[in-house]
């Protein structure tokens, strides 16, 4: 395994609480890393040698924007690509949007993604982004717009429509996304959920890290705690097909661990995300070491 990109989830806090959060992302999450964190992270990234990119996300890590900045310039500082992910709240203005930004481009940052779409607003581009936008090519930033479509059928949306199209992606139905967005979109049988259609679990190549320490290979599925095992022995030990989560994710998807562990199920599922998630919920009291944290399976409290 080669580890070539750590994404800091800053908080699991966020200014929103979209219907298509796989995080629980809320103003009452959670879980936040300290600069102290930050810096420890950094330090086991640059042990580790192989490790090319960081990024800064969340929830928002906007919210926590002087321990993001020092992140950031520290982790540019050690010679790491850096980047961000943002959902813009902060881009009241143009105007304002470049001064948010200013202290990024002074570190020389190399990617700000900035996220717009219906679940955050009533357009497409909301007025934030269209601002935040702006703002970073002012300043010769390099930036893309991500956004999250609609399922077709969602009966949680009957009336939105899609505005212009700029970077757009799929729901993946794990999180808040399940509770929230099923009902109405088309399902198959759970049997054809035999693979894993977005994770390269033999060789991840980047892992989001969060605030508890856990190594996510993919949102609450995790390979380590960082604050347990230093970063270098988590990936040489790395073993994915001997893991009781991830190896049956490989030998069969999703309808892998509902066969081997013999689990209760419905007959169809939206997606392989959708069957995983709910597996991943019945399995979470006897694997709480492979399946965490509470925070990405909605228990907030």
């Amino acid at each position: 395994m080669k580890l070539t990109g750590i994404h800091f989830l800053l908080s699991y806090q966020c200014t929103h609480e979209c219907d298509h959060c796989f995080l629980w992302g809320s103003p009452q999450a959670r879980g936040t890393m300290t600069l102290a964190q930050v810096r420890e992270v950094l330090r086991q990234a640059g042990e580790l040698n192989s490790v090319e990119m960081v990024f800064f996300e969340g929830g928002e890590p906007f919210l926590f924007y002087p321990i993001m900045v020092e992140g950031l310039r520290e982790a540019a500082e050690m010679g790491f690509k850096t980047g961000i992910v943002s959902n813009c709240y902060w881009a009241t203005s143009v105007e304002d949007a470049v001064e948010w930004l200013r202290p990024l481009a002074e570190i020389g940052i190399d990617n700000v993604s900035l996220s717009s779409d219906l679940f955050h607003g009533e357009a497409m581009m909301t007025q934030a982004a269209r601002n935040a936008v702006a703002g970073a090519k002012t300043l010769n930033l390099s930036e893309g717009v991500m956004s999250i479509e609609i399922p077709e059928g969602c009966s949680s949306y009957p009336t939105k429509e899609k505005g212009e199209p700029i970077e757009g992606g799929q729901v993946r139905f794990r999180g808040r996304a399940v509770e929230k967005l099923t009902e109405g979109v088309a399902r198959r049988p759970w049997r054809e959920f035999s693979e894993c259609p977005d994770e390269d679990f033999t060789d991840p190549g980047r892992v989001h890290v969060d605030a508890f320490g856990y190594l996510h290979v993919c949102q609450g599925v995790v390979m380590g705690n960082l604050w347990e095992r230093p970063l270098t022995e988590i990936v040489e030990s790395y073993d994915p097909s001997a893991d009781p989560i991830i190896g049956p994710l490989l030998k069969g998807g999703p309808a892998a661990l509902v066969e081997l562990y013999d689990l209760p199920h419905e007959e169809s599922y939206v997606d392989a995300c959708h069957l995983c998630y709910r597996a991943r919920e019945v399995l979470r009291p006897r694997f709480p070491e492979s399946l965490a944290p509470d925070q990405v399976y909605g228990i907030l409290s």
